[in-house]
């Protein structure tokens, strides 16, 4: 489904598995090529150590690749089904402070993907993340590997933006 950067902040900020884990989705770019996102350390997600959960911080990290491809391999026509294929998630330091990450997709990266689903009619790539705290110390680094699979092969789209 098609929807507006802002219907999609909020109802991703009020969807409960998130919304538990106090993920805080604080702006998607109009044309879905990023989002920056905030995990609230909260009562909800601090372990024994005072620290965010692990479980919380790789949580965060799991829906927002396949969310952006998504949304703009929709607007460029495609029928597609997106997931997150495989993740590898490194703590580095305790979130013992708010965390925050953003990403990007790149015009390459969208194009790869088009290119692929027109000759292959799926696409895997891993796509990098880095989770940091207030003061902008890394805390975790993750790969995310991202599926699309184009559900109508046959129907070539244009790789314009």
């Amino acid at each position: 489904m098609i929807v507006s950067a802002g219907i999609l902040k909020w109802a991703l900020r009020l969807y409960p598995p998130l919304f538990f884990q106090r993920v805080w989705v604080q702006q998607f770019d109009r044309d879905f090529t990023g989002v920056r996102v905030k995990i609230a350390k909260s009562i909800l997600n601090i372990n024994y150590n005072k620290s965010i959960f692990g479980g919380s911080i790789y949580s965060a990290s799991d829906p927002f690749y396949a969310i952006l491809f998504d949304q703009i391999m929709q607007r460029k026509g495609y029928k597609v089904r997106v997931w997150l294929k495989s993740a590898q998630i490194n703590y580095l330091k305790p979130g013992r402070s708010n965390l925050y990450f953003a990403i990007r997709l790149h015009d390459e990266d969208i194009d790869e993907a088009c290119r692929a689903l027109n000759t292959n009619g799926k696409f895997v790539k891993a796509y990098p993340m880095e989770i940091v705290n207030k003061h902008g110390e890394l805390c975790a680094t993750v790969l995310n590997e991202v599926y699309i699979r184009n559900l109508h092969p046959g129907e070539n789209r244009t790789i314009a933006y």
